[in-house]
């Protein structure tokens, strides 16, 4: 790097993690490139779920207040049975109060083009495969080949996903993402006249959950533990075959929802840990790093966790690793010990959780949430955006 001029970092991969990377590298003066594979960064899925440890890091970077306009906060909830009996009951207030603020829900649009509106035109550029030609080291640049041109740069993001080909290079020898059991549907229609609140609803070996969006629509989603690479001519009869006779307002959903409206993908999880999120100048970021199940909801938050914490350590990856492997290896395992819980299907051990959903839910909400205290109770280790422009107009 020439003495004077912005170090260079390219990110692979324009998804969450990818673009607020992108974003907070900026912020720390970095000259950022995001090349992504698809020929467009519509994201490719559905809703998800941000909860206040991912705000808190969106607001480092200056999105936090646009993203919380944009969600819609999760209401009270709970989980049932399939004929509708409740075994536990969540409340928003008491979560808000411990943890400063409520878990929000978005379309992943939505998200992809707030944190696009923070990058300069011509940062990402789409229709753009990218491969790792070298990692690099302290004394020379890394490269990254496309079908276009080799890009040199000070630093390499890899937010290519959990099937990364970045990952596959630093480390050839990790076995790399295993099937976690399950498989996954995902919606997001329009219900008219129908009810729609936020829950859940597990059963032996499958769970239903439903929440409203902003926009009036409703997000559902399915799981079911099934062997891996099972396709059904038509997914939305699948879903009727299997829920269609649970409770309301699971019926009238998938009654509303059209064959092309559903989603289907089998969840694969990393179950080994790397022994490093970076290696040379390259960094491993989100699922790439650290693909987990997405049972606690916190995939797409630890990949924006990952991204301002690499901003804060730009100079210094191995602090990342250190920041990071740690803390995400304990969320995959807690997201893993929770899908084991709520996708059981042996008939005793359902009977077991759903007493013992009824006895936490009558212990009061402070004994569930915390549990999650170690996860959504995290900070960034900088100041928001907003304290540092005051310290800023201070000065």
């Amino acid at each position: 790097m020439a003495q004077g001029k912005p170090a260079r970092a390219v990110v692979v991969g324009g998804g969450i993690g990818g673009l607020t990377a992108a974003a907070a590298l900026l912020r720390r003066g970095w000259e950022v490139t995001v090349l992504e594979r698809a020929g467009s960064v519509e994201p490719v899925g559905a809703a998800l779920s941000l909860s206040p440890n991912a705000l808190r890091a969106l607001d480092v970077i200056g999105a936090g207040d646009r993203i919380r306009d944009l969600g819609a906060p999760l209401g009270d909830a709970g989980v049932r049975t399939p004929h509708g009996r409740r075994l536990f009951r969540t409340r928003t207030d008491a979560a808000s109060a411990r943890f400063g603020g409520p878990m929000l829900l978005l379309h992943r649009a939505a998200l992809v083009d707030a944190l696009i509106a923070l990058l300069p035109p011509d940062t990402v550029r789409t229709g753009s495969p990218a491969t790792l030609a070298d990692p690099g080291d302290a004394g020379r640049p890394a490269r990254v080949t496309t079908p276009d041109a080799e890009l040199e740069a000070d630093l390499v993001v890899a937010a290519d996903g959990i099937h990364s080909a970045v990952r596959r290079t630093l480390f050839p020898d990790h076995p790399g993402p295993v099937y976690t059991g399950f498989t996954a549907w995902r919606l997001v229609i329009d219900v008219p006249d129908v009810e729609c609140a936020s829950q859940e609803t597990w059963g032996r070996g499958s769970i239903w959950g439903t929440h409203p969006l902003k926009d009036g629509r409703v997000y559902s989603y399915a799981a079911a533990t099934v062997p891996a690479g099972g396709r059904a001519p038509d997914e939305r009869a699948e879903l009727l075959r299997r829920f269609g006779d649970w409770h309301r307002p699971v019926p009238d959903i998938l009654a509303a929802a059209r064959p092309e409206d559903v989603l289907r993908h089998d969840v694969h999880h990393l179950a080994r840990p790397l022994p490093a999120f970076h290696q040379g100048r390259v960094v491993l970021l989100g699922d790439a790093a650290h693909a987990m199940p997405p049972r606690l909801a916190q995939g797409g938050n630890q990949a924006i966790e990952d991204a301002v914490v690499l901003a804060h350590h730009h100079t210094d990856l191995p602090a990342y690793t250190a920041a990071r492997l740690p803390r995400t290896t304990s969320v995959t395992r807690q997201a893993v010990r929770a899908s084991r819980v709520s996708l059981t299907a042996n008939p005793v051990a359902v009977a077991v959780r759903n007493a013992g959903l009824v006895a936490l839910s009558a212990a009061g909400p402070g004994l569930l949430l915390r549990g999650f205290d170690g996860i959504v109770g995290w900070r960034p280790p900088q100041a928001p955006y907003a304290a540092e422009q005051a310290g800023a107009d201070q000065q």
